[in-house]
């Protein structure tokens, strides 16, 4: 193993180790870092005898790794090196090396702070950042920091920019070049159009009958691993062998294995992008996509969407191929879609359900800001898990961990399921409640063998393979693989929580709904499969679903979808047990409010069950202040057009806004309609006593109480800048119309301005107003600010042509020493 590229790093990584409290070392797929470091790490001085714990992201690069070096050290694996994953420890009193995955050195880095048993934590596959990874990182530099300064940290990372994770660790680089063997990369001319199995399929098909050696082919996740293996059925030249992380260790172990006489085709998730050595492959065929998952936040679900992978991701997959020999990739991808991939996949932290990470965090009982992360933890994300938290009564007001929640914090599954086991423990139900989370955290048992949403066969079938193995889950129509891990997975949590059988029938609903209180769901119609959630969030049964649609029911597994989430795992729950239950997100409150039907306030006493109304009964006590803000409310939702406003109101507010923008120092207030809306308690609100419904705004004097927002003053002001008529030399008083901030119109008939020169004003003569002089049959003749100018120029032929059409009205020579008048011309006897 000497010949590997790793080893020629090995004695300065040593050294930077000795002085160092944290080194990252950065050495592409294939150096030998995974194996050989520890191994050459064993027998360091420094290291004073203690272990070295090898964190993997995955259980199977975690048993692979272990195997590995067991092998190279010629012993089996539980003497020096072994392992530690969920449900499995190959452990013994001289093991030096401990190879864990993410979550089992979390918790035991909660339970033992200072890792006092060992010397070195190494994080392998550093580049993946897995929220667990980013996790136990921050919490062990956090020990390091405060309880053991002599610990050591290694970061090793294939991709990753090393200098950036070195700078903010203040560590030194290692770096291995490696010595892949070259890789001949191939793109489509066009982006294809065939489904994602079939062309891969056809792919693997093209490269069996062009190269040599076995082929790796990438595909997102199992169900396209099991649609491609169809389609690719037996061949006569290679063996078809699924990897997938769900898969047994037996079937995962026979696809790493050397074909043998066949060549071998190895259909994989992204499992198969590092740490893991496949044996003989030589061509990789890559899908471009992988599974991830996406959280929102505002709804609390997560998404699962099918997304194409980064260039990083892409490289790690094209040298799988170059491990052992010159090899060829073929990206089903165009190279000008390359181009436009992103540099590194999203950091898992960035789109994650933070729930057990921040119950982990509360478990620590250090602020998050102290600790050191590539990238924080959203402050959205963030915030809604502790919401969620305290919902669950994890933690308290101030975001300290509660006992409920240390005990939470105890179980190896989501908090929302570790609720639900600790207080089934409580009521007796825990064999049940063991049984649903064994379900929902794993595999579905009816993954790719039967479609329903319904959760009640799945309980029958686990308890058939719990009884008859996996010929009981066959009869049940359930994967045997996936039932035979929910029973060991629910094995787990009953001996974690030290459960008693049941006492008595229990519901699994019911169970569900003290894990998922936001997801119990109200049928919005009857037959219907759409569904209203506690959250507020829609949701629908998916289309194959024909058997289950009641009335009411838990839905813990929920896709977060577009406009409506799609369920995907539920079970029926009747709403006279919930409220039995006593389920505490069941509220009875006395509300006030606005009825969008009656348009009338409504005091109601209601019982509601998070966003769903449960019950709802009118109630004569109303509180008056309560009365008025509903009342507010109302008119925000009709609009402030509802109010009563008379020509006299939009009159006054238009001469009020015109003040305002030609005496913007003056502080005269902003009437304007959006202004006015966003103060309505201010203003309107005093005005409502004894206004309740819409019908009864007609009773409110609205110029009256605008006018209560100029003060004396202002009011004087308003009538002497902004009069509402001006009189006009015929002696009549003709109304100003105002339009905010522009000249306000005159509109008077021709004949009753003779004799005078100049445009009227306002505003103190700054604004003139705007003359539209109308003939006598109350048309426009002419718009202008420039009276003078008008008789002048324009009035001559105005004169003209008006003069024979009416003949009753008078048209003189000199408009200016004409009387101004505005009747017709008297005739002459």
């Amino acid at each position: 193993m000497n010949d590997l590229p790793i080893s020629e790093v090995l004695p300065a990584l040593g050294d930077a180790l000795a002085r160092r409290p944290a080194v990252v070392l950065q050495a592409p797929p294939g150096a030998g870092k995974t194996t050989l470091v520890p191994l050459a790490l064993l027998d360091a001085p420094w290291l004073a005898g203690r272990r070295i714990l090898v964190l993997e992201p995955r259980r199977l690069a975690a048993r692979a790794a272990a195997a590995r070096m067991s092998e190279l050290r010629g012993e089996p694996i539980g003497q020096t090196v072994g392992y530690r994953v969920r449900f499995e420890s190959r452990i013994g009193p001289r093991t030096r090396i401990e190879v864990l995955t993410e979550g089992i050195l979390t918790r035991r880095l909660q339970s033992d702070p200072g890792l006092e048993d060992a010397g070195l934590v190494i994080f392998d596959e550093f580049h993946e950042r897995h929220l667990h990874t980013d996790l136990a990182l921050a919490l062990a530099r956090d020990s390091q920091r405060l309880l053991r300064p002599d610990l050591k940290i290694l970061v090793m990372s294939a991709t990753l920019d090393g200098q950036g994770i070195a700078r903010v660790l203040e560590a030194p680089l290692v770096e291995s070049a490696g010595r892949a063997h070259p890789v001949a990369i191939h793109y489509l001319p066009r982006e294809p159009e065939a489904p994602l199995a079939e062309r891969v399929a056809t792919a693997v098909r093209a490269a069996l009958a062009r190269d040599e050696g076995d082929v790796l082919a990438f595909l997102p996740g199992a169900g396209e691993i099991r649609r491609a293996r169809e389609l690719l059925g037996t061949t006569g030249e290679a063996d078809v062998l699924p990897l997938y992380g769900d898969l047994s260790w037996e079937d995962q172990a026979r696809a790493l294995r050397p074909g043998g006489a066949h060549r071998k085709v190895v259909l994989a998730t992204p499992i198969a992008e590092t740490s893991l050595t496949i044996e003989g492959v030589r061509v990789v065929v890559d899908s471009g996509y992988a599974r991830v998952p996406e959280f929102d936040p505002r709804s609390g679900l997560t998404r699962l969407v099918t997304a194409r992978i980064s260039r990083a991701s892409a490289d790690q997959r094209a040298g799988r191929a170059g491990r052992l020999g010159p090899g060829v990739c073929y990206r089903l991808w165009t190279e000008s879609t390359h181009r436009g991939l992103a540099a590194q996949p999203t950091p898992e932290i960035k789109s994650a359900d933070l729930a057990s990470f921040a119950l982990e965090l509360a478990a620590w009982g250090t602020d998050p800001a102290a600790l050191t992360w590539l990238d924080s933890p959203p402050p959205a994300a963030l915030a809604q898990a502790r919401g969620l938290l305290a919902m669950l009564g994890a933690i308290d007001e101030a975001g300290a961990i509660t006992a409920s929640g240390r005990a939470m914090a105890d179980l190896p599954v989501h908090p929302r399921l570790a609720h639900m086991l600790r207080v089934a423990a409580e009521r007796g139900a825990a064999y049940l409640a063991c049984d649903l989370a064994a379900l929902v955290s794993e595999r579905d048992v009816y993954a790719g063998t039967r479609r329903t949403v319904d959760l009640i066969p799945r309980l029958e079938a686990l308890e058939a393979a719990r009884r008859e193995g996996h010929r009981g889950a066959r009869n049940h129509g359930a994967d045997p693989g996936a039932c035979a891990r929910a029973v060991q997975a629910a094995a787990q949590f009953r001996h974690a929580l030290h459960a008693k059988p049941d006492r008595g029938p229990h519901d699994a609903g019911l169970l569900l709904a003290l894990a998922y209180p936001d997801r119990i769901g109200m049928q919005r119609a009857p037959g219907e499969p759409r569904y209203l959630l506690a959250s507020g969030r829609g949701a629908r049964l998916p289309a194959y679903e024909s058997r289950l649609s009641p009335p009411w029911l838990v839905a813990p597994v929920v896709d977060a979808g577009e406009a409506e989430g799609v369920i995907h795992l539920a079970a029926a729950v009747d709403l006279a047990e919930l409220r039995r239950m006593r389920v505490d997100s069941i509220r009875v409150a006395d509300v006030v409010g606005w009825d969008e039907a009656s348009e009338s306030v409504l005091a109601r006493r209601e019982e509601r069950l998070g966003d769903l109304l449960l019950a709802s009964k009118t109630t004569p006590d109303t509180d008056g202040e309560q009365v008025r803000g509903a009342m507010l409310d109302g008119i925000r939702r009709l609009g402030i057009g509802a109010l009563p406003w008379s020509g006299a109101a939009r009159e006054w507010q238009a001469r009020v806004l015109s003040l305002r923008a030609w005496f913007p120092d003056e502080g005269w207030p902003d009437v304007a309609d959006a202004a006015l809306a966003a103060r309505l308690e201010t203003w309107l609100g005093p005005w409502l006593d004894g206004i309740t419904r819409r019908a009864h705004l007609a009773r409110l004097d609205l110029t009256a109480i605008l006018n209560t927002l100029l003060d004396p003053a202002q009011a004087r002001r308003l009538d002497e800048h902004a009069p509402t008529h001006v009189r006009v030399p015929s002696g009549s008083r003709v109304r100003l119309q105002y339009r905010a901030g522009e000249s306000p119109v005159l509109a008077v008939k021709l004949q009753e301005m003779f004799g005078q020169t100049d445009t009227p004003r306002v505003a103190g003569g700054r604004v003139p107003v705007t003359l539209h002089l109308l003939s006598p049959a109350q048309r426009p003749i002419q718009v202008t600010q420039d009276l003078r100018g008008f008789w002048e120029r324009t009035y001559p032929e105005v004169r003209k042509e008006l003069k024979g059409r009416y003949p009753k009205h008078p048209w003189p020579d000199d408009p200016l020493t004409a009387l101004p008048t505005a009747r017709p011309a008297r005739r002459r006897g």
